[in-house]
């Protein structure tokens, strides 16, 4: 069993960089693929970065490519989630989430998830 604590959203202007933690309990957390996703109201979730367990691979949306980076550190047993050049359509509730099944984009590989933190661009 894995609990997900995502931090560090909130409001920024639009150009501006957030950077997103999500700390995790447990003993395994490096044994975990892990990604962030988002959610806008009215919409579905979408994928936004993953990471392998290692740190060696690492995928992202195109929306994000060039402009987010997704990192970990397991011996802090966190992920992190850098988000420069924010624009208002990055608005929207974060999640990450841990997969036991290896990386990927379909939120159905992922097997626990954190409550999300809101993040809101400003134009």
């Amino acid at each position: 069993q894995v609990q997900l604590v995502e931090s560090g959203g909130g409001l920024v202007q639009a150009g501006g960089s957030l950077r997103l933690s999500c700390a995790a309990s447990g003993r395994t957390f490096s044994s975990y693929a892990m990604g962030w996703f988002r959610q806008a109201p009215g919409k579905e979730r979408e994928f936004v970065a993953a990471i392998s367990w290692s740190g060696g691979s690492t995928y992202y949306a195109d929306s994000v490519k060039g402009r987010f980076t997704i990192s970990r550190d397991n011996a802090k047993n966190t992920v992190y989630l850098q988000m420069n050049s924010l624009k208002p359509e990055d608005t929207a509730v974060y999640y990450c989430a841990a997969s036991t099944k290896g990386v990927g984009v379909r939120p159905s590989i992922y097997d626990y998830w954190g409550q999300g933190t809101q993040v809101t661009v400003s134009s």
